[in-house]
């Protein structure tokens, strides 16, 4: 008994001994205003309905005049003007544990499928302090992803953050299907957040499969969702990947798409009197993401945290607001192009708009100048395309353009892979090299 005092003290001095109140006032948007009760900014209210109705779970964004200026996260059937507005006193906190593997969740941890979570399940805070700089780990692993293109001349590793930047219909949730199979990782956490509810199964049962969900946690939030529902998912499904780092495991996150969830944040900044800055984006998009995307990595204590996010350009411009802001804080990018895509070239990964800036520090410097050659003769040959394909191209004037002609077709079936085809990155290495020999 004297063993448990200390929690239950614990659980003294946090309890809300006194309901704090208040009434709904106004309904405008997507924002309820209250007056009342005395909430913080981020704390979870409870509004309640008709007597037959669950209350409705809202979250405190705001305050004005005041006014509480709540965000709800259901419908608000049966809510009225004059309705109770309880406080809870807590911030938002989302479901962890074991029990979440292999499941597909909800943004607030609740199975898709109706059953029951099997096995140990904690919370966690929805939006834990970042990572101390200094208690960042170096990334210094390379992580195989099992896509040639990738591996070769786009090497990753463990705790690295990239973005997959493409346009509509270009191959981005196959190249994630097949990246999330081939994965030498402890843990898979799958973020689809704003995604079509067509395209959920689809990607569960066919791209990412039973053997890829086994070891994943997919967290789900369709497009038809409450904005701050699709804003939840994205933090929720990053909040049970660092549960499982903090656990000591090599997790990878990867995050289908971040420009849903910036468009959900908008939608919430708009709805509480935000100014729309760039393509209507407001301020409070532009300091979300780096709160969202730095919280991937490496930590010293162990365990990792290694990251994708999809990036839907708008007419596959690369330079948009949102792709400008992602690529400015991650450590690298893969752009897929319609062009490749178009000429039947799968994963269609724009090998010269991307870039890891961490190949070299993780590449020997044979494999490196591998893939320094292998771009450079992408880049010569891309120069002259419109020349050879209009019947200019004359060989013995360019030594470096007739070998880059020559590369060419070989270089395209070596980018080219079967999603369903993983090769691990020595025997890619071999076969590249074999290539550039001339040897394939």
């Amino acid at each position: 008994m004297p063993e448990a005092l200390p929690s239950y003290a614990a659980a003294i001095r946090s309890a809300e001994l006194v309901r704090r109140l208040g009434k709904v006032a106004r309904f405008s948007g997507l924002v309820v205003e209250s007056s009342g009760p005395d909430a913080f900014v981020g704390e979870l209210c409870e509004i309640q309905s008709r007597p037959e109705e669950p209350p409705v779970s809202a979250e405190v964004l705001g305050l004005e005049d005041g006014r509480v200026l709540l965000m709800p996260y259901q419908q608000l059937q049966g809510v009225s003007l004059g309705s109770p507005v309880v406080a809870t006193g807590q911030a938002a906190r989302t479901i962890v544990g074991e029990g979440l593997l292999g499941r597909v969740v909800d943004a607030f941890g609740a199975p898709l499928d109706g059953r029951p979570l099997v096995g140990s399940v904690s919370h966690y805070p929805l939006r834990p302090e970042p990572i101390n700089p200094l208690e960042r780990a170096r990334v210094r692993e390379v992580l195989e992803t099992g896509v040639r293109a990738i591996d070769c001349l786009l090497t990753l590793g463990r705790g690295q953050r990239m973005g997959i930047f493409s346009g509509s219909g270009v191959g981005k949730s196959t190249l994630l299907g097949m990246i999330a199979r081939n994965m030498n990782a402890d843990v898979n956490v799958i973020a689809l957040v704003g995604e079509r509810g067509r395209e959920v199964r689809d990607f569960v049962e066919e791209i990412l499969g039973p053997q890829g969900l086994k070891r994943s946690v997919v967290v789900v939030a369709t497009s038809d969702q409450p904005p701050l529902v699709r804003v939840r998912a994205a933090h929720a499904a990053t909040a049970i990947a660092e549960y499982f780092r903090a656990q000591g495991h090599d997790v990878v996150l990867t995050m289908d798409s971040v420009t849903r969830y910036a468009m959900a944040q908008r939608e919430v900044g708009l709805s509480v009197g935000e100014p729309p800055t760039a393509r209507g984006y407001t301020p409070s998009v532009f300091a979300a993401l780096p709160r969202l995307l730095e919280r991937g990595g490496a930590r010293e204590s162990g365990g990792s945290l290694t990251a994708f996010y999809t990036v839907l350009v708008e007419g596959d411009d690369l330079n948009d607001p949102i792709a400008d802001a992602v690529r400015s804080i991650l450590d690298g990018h893969i752009a897929l192009s319609r062009d490749l895509a178009q000429r039947g070239q799968l994963p269609a990964i724009d090998c010269l708009s991307s870039v890891s800036r961490l190949l070299r520090q993780l590449c020997n410097s044979a494999d490196a100048e591998t893939a320094a050659q292998v771009l450079k003769a992408l880049s010569v040959y891309n120069a002259s395309r419109d020349l050879i394909e209009v019947g200019a191209y004359r060989p013995g004037v360019n030594a470096e353009l007739d070998q880059a002609v020559r590369l060419a077709p070989h270089l395209d079936r070596f980018l080219a892979q079967p999603p369903g085809v993983a090769v691990s990155r020595h025997e890619a290495i071999q076969q590249l090299r074999a290539v550039m020999a001339g040897k394939k």
